[in-house]
């Protein structure tokens, strides 16, 4: 197999428009997932309640979100919802930026509402018999124990949110695939710019996962913060 010969200067050509779906690429990302974070915990505990007007919503809405494509959603949304209850499209930023936070939010609602019940009942049990109200200790006594299990999960739906991003180039996002496409357009050359493209989402999803690596030892139950040596340190 002959493999062409690469051309690195056309993709100089066009750094100015990769470098633009990079921080495209980079706001859809961590909008969506902040964004799908906040409504996830809201889904993850309705899933949790007791009331049926709250359970069932909630339970219906992580299985469609689940069950469906991504792409069939931001399709969905920038052509249909979005268009029918403003009268106009709000623009590609805006359309893939909630479908990603509705998506997201139907994972990460799973995440919680299992790193929730991972928490032994004795710890409600016990905090209920200190005399604090439920919601009191779900804040205090749930959720920091609970949060320690689901960073793991939750850094893996980050990396998976940056790569569906990539979706959005159907509705004419200028994000980093849409930057590939440009340049393999405007040279019919298909090894250069996708190669490129792959290699930087390579490196964003390296970057992070340091992140992700990071806080996961920070709040690991084995962390011990690092001592500064002072003057009058001692030596053991």
């Amino acid at each position: 197999m002959d493999f062409p010969d690469i051309r690195w200067d056309i993709i100089w050509n066009y750094k100015e428009l990769f470098i633009r779906g990079i921080w495209i690429t980079l706001a859809l990302t961590i909008v969506g997932y902040l964004g799908g974070i906040v409504l996830g915990l809201f889904l993850g505990m309705g899933k949790l309640s007791k009331k049926k007007w709250i359970y069932y919503p909630s339970k219906y809405y992580v299985d469609f979100f689940r069950g469906t494509p991504l792409l069939v959603q931001i399709l969905l949304i920038h052509l249909a919802i979005i268009p029918a209850i403003f009268g106009h499209s709000l623009g590609y930023f805006v359309s893939g930026c909630v479908a990603l936070i509705l998506n997201s939010a139907a994972y990460n609602a799973e995440i919680i509402r299992a790193g929730i019940q991972s928490i032994e009942k004795g710890q409600m049990e016990a905090a209920r018999s200190l005399g604090m109200p439920n919601n009191m200790a779900m804040r205090h006594i749930i959720l920091p124990q609970a949060l320690r299990r689901m960073i793991p999960p939750l850094g893996n739906e980050l990396i998976a949110l940056l790569k569906d991003s990539s979706l959005v180039t159907v509705i004419a996002a200028n994000d980093l695939l849409y930057a590939g496409k440009v340049v393999a357009g405007a040279y019919s050359r298909f090894w250069e710019p996708y190669i490129t493209v792959a290699i930087l989402y390579l490196f964003l999803t390296f970057f992070f996962g340091k992140i992700i690596t990071y806080v996961e030892n920070r709040f690991s139950n084995s962390f011990v913060p690092k001592q500064k040596k002072g003057m009058f340190s001692i030596r053991r």
